[in-house]
Formats: C-alpha cells, sequence, structure tokens
C-alpha cells in the first residue's frame, strides 16, 4: 500500500488582493461621508426668493417653505391685539446684491420699491408680537408658505431698516445717531 503524504505549505497573502479591499472599503467611506455633506447642505440651505419669483404661478411656491425678502408698506399694517395677528404687504425687491449696489443701496431699492405701484405685492400674515421695526420701507424677511389664496402665512419675521444704519469705510454698517 502506498500511502500518498500531503506536504501543507503554508499561504502568504495576496498583496495585490489586500490592497484592493482597502482602496475599495476607503473609496465607499469617503463617498459615504461625500454624500452625508452634501445632503445635509442642501437640506439646510435656504435661498432668498423675491415677491415676483414666489407670486408668479409657473415657479409652483405654493405649499413650500421659502424665505422671501420685499419692502414693508407702511399703510397696509394691521396689528390684531387679541389674537397677536399681524398683516402687512411686501413690495418685490431684487435679491442680488450686485443690483442692489447698483441701485443705489438697500435704503433706495426699498424706498422706490414702497412708492412703485407697479411692483409686484404680497400679502404676509404672521401670527406673534409686533416687532419694532415692522414700519414702512423696511425690510421685511419672512420665512414660511405660500397659501393657495396667494397670502404667505410667515412662521419667521426678521425685519431690517436700513435708515438706522450707513456704510462705513471698510464695508461695516455703523449706527446713525438719532
Amino acid at each position: 500500500m502506498s500511502h500518498a503524504t500531503q506536504v501543507l505549505q503554508p499561504s502568504l497573502p495576496a498583496t495585490g488582493g489586500f490592497k484592493l479591499k482597502f482602496w475599495l472599503g476607503g473609496g465607499a467611506i469617503l463617498a459615504a461621508i461625500v454624500a452625508l455633506v452634501v445632503v445635509s447642505m442642501q437640506s439646510t440651505q435656504q435661498y432668498f426668493y423675491s415677491v415676483n419669483e414666489v407670486t408668479d404661478p409657473a415657479t409652483g411656491a405654493a405649499g413650500k417653505i421659502l424665505r422671501v425678502t420685499g419692502a414693508v408698506l407702511g399703510d397696509t399694517i394691521q396689528v390684531n391685539p387679541e389674537t397677536l395677528e399681524i398683516s402687512f404687504a411686501i413690495a418685490n425687491v431684487p435679491t442680488d446684491d450686485a443690483e442692489v449696489q447698483a441701485a443705489g443701496g438697500l435704503a433706495a431699492v426699498l424706498h422706490a420699491a414702497a412708492i412703485d405701484p407697479t411692483a409686484a405685492r404680497m400679502r404676509v400674515v404672521y401670527v406673534g408680537p409686533k416687532p419694532d421695526l415692522l414700519k414702512n420701507e423696511a425690510q421685511a424677511i419672512v420665512v414660511g408658505k405660500l397659501g393657495a389664496d396667494g397670502v404667505f402665512y410667515a412662521d419667521e419675521l426678521l425685519l431690517k431698516c436700513p435708515t438706522r444704519y450707513e456704510q462705513a469705510p471698510g464695508g461695516a454698517a455703523t449706527p446713525v445717531a438719532p
């Protein structure tokens, strides 16, 4: 009887296969990190929309959460002290900084929008305490949804009164003495 003996030789790891697995694993992790960063940036990114953009039916803005900017029309402000409901209209202002600067700055743009009867306008309803800066020609930044009735229902109301500030050399805004 003959016995065949099998000699076991130690197997060496294939270095090429190990490197490939390392690079594939590292690439998958890197791709996952990039995807998470992109998705989180898109979900938190909010653009300013103009009144023209929001009121245009072709944009399909109704029902979406938007951030809209416009000039407050002082004679449209109505406040219900019992319900804390504030209603006012805003007029269209450009959202492009270069266009605002070319028109003479924010104060000039807000003033022009407030006195222009042909500027697009949008009614805003907000529930909360009346801010001190809610007055004619203030810049309103509202965050909320455009209703099917054409009224913008704001959850947040931010106001900026450019006449209280002037541009200092170097771009810093400084308070103007009353």
